[in-house]
């Protein structure tokens, strides 16, 4: 089975991306950002999807994007599923070129779609591995209020669990969006949609002695208008990264006597989630606090209780 270095080393072997098909799909871009409003992660994964297919239909002689047929789309498929690519990356890259196409059939630049008779690889829809209500506990304390940053790293855990906050949603928030009077947090969410969470009290508290007691230290020297706006802060004035708050949650973590394998930002999503519905939430009213789109992306979490239920009954009823 190829390993992902070899998929590196067979792409940096592909000719370099065409001035043609970098345009179009520039401009297919330009379009899907404007009729989905999609995230700047969802327009470069699909950048970097169609760019690799442009490459590699060069490379094998079909021509570029505009060219290529139904059968040198199989023939690229077969070359992915023979390097070892993961279902779920396909079924993105699939999602990317019925997109693709689908705008060149609109704008003309075809008169066919040679991606219709593609299908979607069938995804195992795995379960969102959600902390117990002890373990949360346990991780929300894990931080050291008496210091500046573990005081904000405690403002921003409790945030996040209370809120169900995305961390790409967490790090960027700007000083504006909490309105601690009226208990609220305004959340710009995927897609640039925004929503309105309840902060609940915990949560407020923390912020509150964040705010008063260790940004005003963290703000001290800050360089760039950009930290003055932010909610959080790194010493300095600069702003948290996901990837710096990823390693601090793992940290938290192994202080707070947990698998960190078990535990990551999104984690603490999954687990206000799960805990809500739990405790008897509506599925819609979750809906409205994750921010998601469609329904029946936050129907996974039913499974998530259910088999809490199976367990509990497993676990004490007489007849089980």
């Amino acid at each position: 089975m190829p390993t992902a270095a070899d998929r590196r080393r067979a792409h940096h072997r592909l000719p370099p991306l065409h001035p043609e098909d970098a345009a179009v799909i520039e401009q297919f871009l330009d379009a899907l950002w404007a009729e989905r409003g999609l995230a700047k992660a969802s327009l470069t994964a699909y950048r970097a999807d169609l760019q690799g297919l442009a490459r590699w239909l060069r490379g094998a002689g079909h021509g570029g994007l505009l060219a290529a047929g139904q059968a040198a789309l199989f023939d690229f498929l077969a070359h992915r599923a023979g390097a070892g690519y993961a279902p779920r990356s396909t079924a993105r890259l699939l999602s990317g070129l019925h997109a693709f196409y689908g705008h060149a059939l609109r704008c003309g630049w075809r008169s066919d779609d040679p991606s219709a008779l593609l299908q979607s690889p069938t995804l195992p829809r795995p379960l969102p591995k959600a902390l117990s209500e002890a373990q949360v506990a346990a991780l929300l304390e894990a931080p050291d209020p008496a210091t500046v940053e573990g005081l904000r790293d405690r403002a921003m855990l409790e945030l996040m669990y209370a809120c169900g906050l995305r961390v790409s949603e967490l790090v960027t928030l700007p000083a504006t969006a909490v309105n601690l009077r009226q208990g609220l947090l305004r959340v710009r969410g995927k897609g640039d949609k925004e929503r309105l969470v309840p902060l609940g009290e915990e949560a407020r508290h923390w912020l509150e002695r964040y705010l008063a007691e260790a940004r005003p230290k963290l703000l001290a020297g800050a360089r760039t208008p950009a930290a003055v706006t932010a909610l959080f802060l790194e010493p300095g004035g600069g702003v948290p990264t996901r990837q710096a708050f990823w390693a601090r949650i793992k940290r938290f973590a192994a202080v707070a006597g947990i698998d960190p394998a078990r535990v990551s930002p999104h984690g603490l999503r999954h687990s206000f989630a799960t805990h809500l519905l739990n405790h008897g939430a509506d599925l819609r009213a979750l809906q409205m606090l994750l921010g998601h789109s469609s329904l029946s992306t936050t129907q996974i979490y039913t499974l998530v209780a259910r088999d809490r239920l199976r367990q509990l009954h497993a676990r004490h009823h007489p007849r089980a």
